[in-house]
């Protein structure tokens, strides 16, 4: 017995990706060989990606901290057995010396017009 469902309100990948709520990583994620539209969520990239205020000396770029964070979601993912999902853990430096453990979720899902999409973040986000 199928229902009709009156729709009141979507949000579609594309609109949070122009929105910035999600943040496309796509080009990065390829060239460490994903396979699929990669994005990372505002509160992740915002927290972790984007280096704090007086790291500069340490190393510390937004291209290191996502390629890392691409790595360890990659290691993550052909570790997993648990098909759609897998969680880790990963280190950011966070102040000289600091470093902070972000529990991470990565979710591969359908996207705006059924394709497989992989989001990247927090778990409060999910």
């Amino acid at each position: 017995m199928a229902e009709e469902w009156n729709i009141i309100f979507s949000y579609t990948r594309k609109q949070a990706i122009e929105d910035r709520v999600l943040i496309d990583v796509t080009e990065q994620a390829n060239q460490l060989g994903f396979k699929v539209n990669t994005c990372v969520t505002d509160h992740l990239y915002a927290d972790y990606l984007v280096p704090p205020a007086g790291l500069e000396g340490e190393g510390q770029s937004l291209e290191g901290r996502l390629t890392d964070l691409l790595f360890r979601t990659l290691i993550a993912a052909k570790a997993s057995s648990a098909g759609d999902r897998t969680e880790f853990d990963v280190l950011f430096l966070m102040k000289p010396g600091r470093w902070n453990t972000a529990h991470v979720l990565a979710i591969m899902g359908p996207g705006d017009h059924g394709e497989p999409v992989l989001t990247i973040m927090l778990p409060e986000d999910e």
